[in-house]
């Protein structure tokens, strides 16, 4: 099984796209690649989304685009036939692990408590997604499982920003973090590339 953190290099920053238009994603990607960086998740939440994925895949080759908020068989399809470069799961069940078996990307998927990181360690995984961080115990909750499971490492999403991410990522079992607050919706909205591109900056040093 590939790790994940694998495909990120360096880059200690998982930047989420979640646009309305194919335009708005790749617009916010190229935002987010000019400012240094090399993988971006786009979040399954609007119907452009998949086609936003393969848009970036043409237009961007060397960015490396997965997709995210997969909960099921034909979510996880879709996000595999349009290229996606890895595959992002907002929570965990033995169902959704046992489709995601035959992935052949990386997966990082998430998990909320102990009960579902053990299932997550019980299908071979030692890379994970903390989310919702913030309402999950935050980065005393990672801490403390660090001496549960010493093998495993964190990407907290979900309540993570610029004023918290070194909480996080001063841990010894957090490889990266990951959000939105480097391409607020507010931004895509009115176009302001360039506040995304500083905000990445910012955030990946």
């Amino acid at each position: 099984m590939k790790l994940f953190s694998s495909l990120m290099e360096k880059q200690t920053l998982l930047p989420i796209i979640q646009a309305d238009t194919v335009e708005q994603g790749l617009e916010t990607a190229k935002a987010m690649s000019a400012a240094g960086i090399g993988l971006v998740e786009v979040v399954l939440r609007t119907e452009a989304s998949i086609d936003i994925i393969k848009v970036l895949k043409k237009e961007l080759p060397n960015l490396k685009v997965g997709a995210g908020t997969i909960v099921n068989e034909e979510i996880y399809n879709q996000a595999i036939a349009a290229g996606s470069d890895f595959i992002i799961t907002p929570t965990a069940s033995a169902k959704l692990f046992e489709i995601l078996d035959q992935s052949p990307v990386p997966v990082l998927p998430g998990v909320s408590d102990p009960a579902s990181i053990l299932l997550a360690v019980e299908f071979g995984y030692k890379e994970l997604k903390l989310f919702p961080a913030s309402l999950s115990g935050g980065a005393p909750f990672i801490k403390a499982m660090g001496s549960v499971f010493s093998e495993l490492s964190f990407c907290p999403t979900g309540g993570v920003d610029s004023t918290n991410k070194y909480e996080y990522l001063n841990l010894n079992n957090v490889f990266a973090v990951g959000g939105t607050w480097v391409a607020k919706k507010e931004w895509v909205e009115s176009k302001d590339w360039a506040k995304i591109s500083a905000a990445c900056l910012a955030a990946n040093q």
